[in-house]
């Protein structure tokens, strides 16, 4: 999915010159391109996320749209005052975008996770929040994150991840997308652990189970409609998000609910609220911790055993 984005960043940056690049050191072998055609709209502020969100901002409070570009936490946490000062508070024109979030660099350990920003972004005001489930969602996400007004926070996946989309997709900003339709259960995922929700989908569809799939590609602002919607109609939700369990997709479908009045059986899946202390790839880690197509399936069943 970084292929695409930068691919995809390159078209629309040879259309509009008003697209700034701006990397951490990072993002070498698909960053280069768009250095050599655009040199005075691209810069590498080194190790040093703090400045490169200041950079973002002047740039982007000159009239421009500025993008900053590194891997995992590194362009959030790392530069979460200046995020919230600079970029917010002024509602500064500011896309960040993250590689490889959630466990995508699970063999590196903890410091290369992102399991928090979920959280950490939905609670800035007026920052935006997408994560694509695949490839055409992320291309989709990409022209829609460039003409959207503001602060947005662009989760990307990393290698090349499976669909989730068999066809054309109407992509809106904070609109989810239903994968399958079901009536007994609904399972929301959010970026590109969504495809195991699928494939949870068609394992419970062979036992008899239709489950509807949304992808909710847009975490802030979230769609509440499409969330009331399919509790009254499916009376059960599951939450699928490569997230700490805490203050993610699952508490933003959780406080929809809660205000709207609808009682039904829901469950969150996300990572436990603990740091990931073992090393391993990502898809070992999100089988161990529970998103195994057969969890999710398993997790859905019990639920649905509960509104019973």
């Amino acid at each position: 999915m970084r292929s695409l984005f930068n691919k995809t960043l390159l078209e629309i940056a040879e259309k509009n010159e008003r697209i700034y690049l701006i990397v951490a050191d990072i993002g070498f072998e698909e960053v280069e391109r768009f250095a050599e055609i655009f040199p005075d709209r691209f810069f590498n502020a080194g190790v040093a996320e703090q400045n490169m969100t200041g950079m973002a901002c002047g740039i982007a409070m000159e009239g421009n749209i500025a993008i900053t570009y590194s891997i995992a936490n590194f362009p959030t946490l790392r530069c979460l005052e200046q995020i919230r000062n600079d970029v917010c508070y002024h509602k500064a024109n500011v896309k960040i975008v993250a590689i490889g979030s959630g466990l995508c660099y699970g063999a590196l350990g903890v410091s290369h996770q992102s399991t928090e920003d979920f959280a950490i972004m939905r609670s800035l005001p007026d920052m935006v929040i997408l994560a694509p489930a695949d490839f055409a969602e992320a291309e989709a996400a990409i022209h829609k994150m460039i003409e959207h007004q503001g602060p947005v926070y662009f989760r990307c996946g990393r290698r090349n991840e499976p669909p989730v989309h068999r066809g054309k997709i109407d992509f809106e900003i904070g609109k989810a997308i239903q994968v399958c339709d079901g009536g007994d259960i609904t399972l929301i995922g959010t970026g590109t652990v969504t495809h195991r929700a699928f494939l949870a989908a068609e394992l419970l569809k062979k036992r008899g189970i239709k489950a509807r799939v949304l992808s909710m590609h847009t975490v802030k602002p979230i769609d509440a409609e499409a969330i009331t919607t399919a509790a009254r109609e499916t009376g059960a939700i599951v939450t699928v998000e490569e997230h700490n369990i805490l203050a993610g997709l699952g508490g933003a479908v959780a406080e929809v609910l809660s205000e709207s009045g609808i009682g039904i059986p829901f469950k969150r899946i996300g990572i436990p609220d603990t740091y990931v202390h073992l090393v391993g790839s990502q898809d070992w880690l999100l089988d161990h911790f529970g998103f195994s197509p057969e969890s999710i399936a398993e997790t859905a069943q019990k639920v649905l055993e509960r509104r019973r």
